[in-house]
């Protein structure tokens, strides 16, 4: 918890077919929230679901106006454009981000807001998962995963997909993402350390999801993430101001992502 309320923070989170998530994070986040940030936003990026995803989200909406907005996709578009347009529907100063399978918790995001407050005052503040609750196999591939991302980008963070993470909006101006798999988070900060941001770990607990269906592991999802990566890496090597000019901004209209904002 921080020892005081930040002025105001942007809150989303991405949501693939989690009905029976998403009301018990709405009302979590509507009880946390209030303790952390004079002012806030709840954004719920609906990514194509088939369940009763979306019509819940629009109910939550229409309950909380002005204070939760949904951005839809007509399709799905996969977990880093959800996450692309979550951050481009952000409207405040201090942008951050949970997972919408309960697997964090919303409260826990003041870890992240009193390391921000610290007299270095870093631009991005990632979670790392204290520890992981996630079967074995997803434990595997997340420690390869590192271990990749160390050896050819040279990015040594502890868990590069924790989807606990907090930003300073002014650090996303004029970074591009392309990624619209899971290898977007990897990318997002590679792409921020190359343009000189500040990044620090700060340990988060990390909880069992209890209803609902993980995708992180599915085989396409694991080759998208293998695709990009490598595009990303070769073309760092042989034109790097083209690799970090390609994607769609960080920043902007959640519509341009293919986001229709409700």
């Amino acid at each position: 918890m921080t020892a005081a309320r930040v002025p105001e923070i942007s809150y989303f989170f991405p949501a693939h077919n989690e009905e029976a998530n998403l009301e018990a994070l709405m009302d979590e986040a509507l009880e946390a929230l209030p303790e952390l940030a004079e002012r806030f936003e709840i954004i719920a990026v609906d990514d194509g679901s088939r369940d009763g995803t979306p019509a819940i989200a629009d109910r939550l909406a229409a309950s909380h106006a002005g204070v939760v907005r949904v951005v839809h996709h007509p399709t799905n578009l996969g977990y880093g454009a959800a996450l692309r347009s979550g951050f481009r529907a952000a409207r405040y100063p201090l942008v951050c981000f949970t997972d919408g399978d309960r697997q964090f918790r919303v409260a826990d995001l003041g870890r992240l807001l009193e390391r921000a407050a610290g007299p270095d005052r870093p631009d991005v503040v990632a979670g790392f998962r204290l520890k992981r609750a996630d079967p074995p196999l997803r434990l595997a591939y997340a420690h390869i995963y590192r271990a990749c991302l160390g050896l050819f980008f040279r990015l040594w963070v502890r868990d590069v997909d924790c989807a606990c993470k907090l930003f300073r909006r002014g650090a996303l101006e004029g970074i591009r993402l392309e990624s619209g798999g899971a290898f977007l988070s990897a990318e997002l900060l590679i792409k921020l350390r190359a343009g000189g941001r500040s990044l620090v770990e700060v340990g988060v607990p990390h909880y069992p999801r209890t209803a609902g269906s993980p995708t992180g592991a599915k085989p396409s999802v694991i080759l998208r993430a293998v695709r990009d990566f490598w595009r990303l890496r070769l073309l760092l090597w042989f034109a790097p101001a083209r690799a970090r000019g390609r994607g769609a901004a960080v920043l902007g209209d959640a519509a341009a992502d293919g986001g229709r904002e409700a």
